[in-house]
């Protein structure tokens, strides 16, 4: 089925804060490489998270490396900044196809282009929340997002069994 320019979003500007429990991220830490390699949001692993594993905590620290520098250092989460786009507030258009953004910063634009298809997923850029991220699958399936038993979201991909 063909798109329509009915169907895109009309090209508009929101302002994007941090969240009221956002870590409190002093200039120092952004000098520290040691710091980079942290994890200031989620410092402590989640019930969720590999339960009965005996490094558990050691693992959480390497399942996302260089979260700090993505999201403080070269990224803008702990700012306030303007996002412009079709679809601002998103990682990319909800329709799938090319999406292009911009953040800006003070005086500094931070783009942000993504394309979507089935069983093929890309982006590049400073994404919704002010982090820099840059994503290339093939054969992908799409994730739904369920909450957890503690309410967290987790992002889980659709049984193909049918008895479940």
């Amino acid at each position: 089925m063909a798109r329509t320019n009915a169907d895109r979003a009309s090209w508009h500007t929101v302002m994007i804060q941090p969240g009221p429990h956002a870590p409190k991220i002093h200039f120092y830490n952004k000098l520290n490489p040691v710091w980079w390699l942290k994890n200031s949001d989620d410092p402590v692993p989640p019930n969720w998270y590999r339960p009965d594993e005996r490094h558990r905590k050691m693992l959480w620290s390497f399942r996302n490396p260089l979260h700090n520098f993505d999201f403080y250092v070269i990224g803008v989460a702990d700012k306030k900044f303007y996002r412009s786009g079709q679809y601002p507030k998103m990682n990319s258009d909800p329709h799938g196809g090319w999406d292009f953004e911009a953040a800006r910063y003070k005086f500094i634009w931070l783009p942000f282009v993504s394309y979507h298809r089935d069983n093929f997923d890309f982006y590049l850029g400073w994404r919704n929340h002010g982090n820099f991220g840059i994503k290339l699958n093939f054969g992908s399936k799409k994730e739904s997002k369920e909450a957890g038993p503690e309410g967290e979201l987790h992002n889980e991909i659709p049984s193909t069994n049918p008895a479940q």
